[in-house]
């Protein structure tokens, strides 16, 4: 369900998860080319390259992250930029993992553009 307002907090956020299907991710603001999630993996983390620019915000938990060939710890507070296509995954994490997802720019990436004609 996609929220229709300009603040949503993270306990607003959560009550969307899991979705219908077991989904530990829901989109809860879009605005233009901008879409933003609550993320919150549990066991493992299957996420593919996504074709667009994306921004991770830690909310909760602690574990490592894999960005393309960088493996870094992460924990409350991090800001994590995974340019499109890149793999990238969260590892090794704790239960209470629970991140913001900030989708944004055209497909391919602001790298896209800069090879734009």
């Amino acid at each position: 369900m996609i929220l229709r307002k300009r603040r949503v907090s993270v306990e607003e956020a959560m009550r969307h998860l899991p979705g219908p299907g077991g989904e530990r991710f829901a989109t809860v603001l879009e605005h233009g080319s901008l879409d933003i999630e609550i993320y919150a993996p549990r066991g493992t983390d299957p996420q593919k390259p996504h074709t667009r620019d994306e921004v991770y915000f830690v909310v909760s938990g602690r574990g490592e992250f894999i960005n393309g060939p960088a493996r870094e710890r992460i924990s409350p507070g991090d800001v994590l930029f995974v340019p499109a296509h890149e793999e990238h995954r969260f590892e090794n994490f704790t239960d209470d993992l629970v991140v913001w997802v900030m989708f944004y720019g055209p497909e391919g990436g602001e790298a896209a553009l800069a090879s734009a004609p």
